[in-house]
């Protein structure tokens, strides 16, 4: 007998790029992902004003009778809303995020989650309290290629990793755009790390902290870099490189610009007995290559395999699978990208803008 069907009821907050693409994607049929036990509805959008939330939904998700809300204390109370949508810039998720657990509602909160590592905490602690389900929206750990890595790395036959190199960058062509433009205000936790960084982190995490080997290990050291840029102040170019030791004897060696692109490949995963490597975006790569070594150690590469995955739509519906899955099963996490995740990426972002010099305007950050 097949499974009953559950609805996950969305409610979108912020009607930005991210909140668009996201919203496009939750209206695909899930069956042609080969998803049958869990479907998507979006049932209420909240914007600064009706008018631009009525706007959002007759131009993304026309289908779809969404009530459209001009606060986001609408969504939040709306009894037909299981579930949160965070997409607004990152120093406003503690509030957002608070607020909707507060509601009683479930979250989906876009990355960074937070300003800091003690606003995630709090987050945390009051979604444990309410026996509410909280994610980081990293949707790249549940696209289908990133798990076809994630298996070839654990496999055995190119033995433990030992270095990994990973960058997300992009021309912002910062000289010519507005200072209150969300990757230069400073009180919008804008720069490099806080905006492309988990990226960059999500690999180290499959690659070094999720490896058998490492046993969940943390880092044992943490070594960042930050080149300011004057026009704001906020960083322009981060380097920051993770070292594991307990387990295993790794190194991540990871950065972000914004003010060039990333280079070719932008992932590369090395081991003894050979490597892996990702083309970009990283963030939503489409082929990666696997490189064999004709001996450990040796650098001659006797065999190469390539493999290309393709997608229709945007490749955000995995992790909101994810999300109403978790949410039917009762889990008030994922085990795909659980909390000690999230707040290991955070502590490490804290510990980098901490070691560059790169503090965020008084006010910001509303946890310490």
């Amino acid at each position: 007998m097949a499974a009953e069907l559950y609805t996950l009821r969305w409610g979108i907050i912020a009607t930005g790029r991210i909140s668009q693409v996201f919203t496009l994607d939750l209206q695909s049929d899930p069956k042609t992902r080969d998803v049958h036990d869990v479907a998507h509805q979006i049932v209420a959008v909240g914007s600064r004003s009706v008018e631009s939330a009525q706007k959002f939904i007759d131009q993304h998700a026309p289908s779809t009778q969404a009530t459209a809300y001009g606060s986001y204390a609408g969504v939040y109370s709306d009894p037909n809303v299981d579930a949160i949508y965070i997409g607004t810039p990152h120093t406003m998720h503690y509030e957002n995020a608070r607020d909707a657990l507060n509601a009683g509602k479930h979250v989906l909160c876009e990355k960074a989650t937070t300003s800091n590592a003690p606003e995630l905490r709090a987050l945390l602690a009051l979604a444990k309290e309410k026996r509410l389900f909280f994610m980081e929206a990293m949707w790249t750990r549940f696209q289908p290629l990133v798990k076809e890595i994630k298996r070839v790395a654990e496999e055995g036959s190119l033995g433990v990793p030992v270095v990994l190199h990973a960058d997300l960058s992009g021309d912002f062509d910062i000289e010519n755009i507005p200072k209150t433009h969300r990757i230069l205000d400073p009180k919008l936790g804008g720069g490099a790390l806080l905006d492309l960084g988990p990226y960059p982190m999500v690999w180290a995490v499959l690659g070094l902290y999720e490896h058998p080997v490492n046993k969940n290990a943390r880092p044992t050291s943490i070594s960042g870099s930050i080149l300011k840029t004057p026009l704001t102040g906020v960083d322009s170019s981060t380097s920051f490189t993770l070292n594991f030791t307990e387990h295993l004897h790794a190194q991540a060696i990871l950065s972000c610009s914004i003010t060039l692109p990333s280079p070719s490949p932008a992932v590369t995963i090395r081991y003894r007995n050979g490597n892996i490597l990702v083309q970009p975006p990283i963030y939503k790569p489409t082929t990666f290559t696997v490189q064999y070594f004709d001996k450990p150690g040796s650098g001659k590469v006797v065999r190469e395999e390539t493999r290309t995955f393709s997608y229709s739509g945007g490749g955000w519906y995995y992790e909101a699978d994810e999300v109403a899955q978790c949410i039917r099963d009762g889990k008030l996490e994922s085990e795909t990208w659980g909390h000690d995740k999230s707040i290991l990426l955070m502590e490490v972002f804290d510990e980098v803008r901490k070691q560059g010099g790169y503090a965020l305007p008084e006010g910001v950050e509303k946890v310490h």
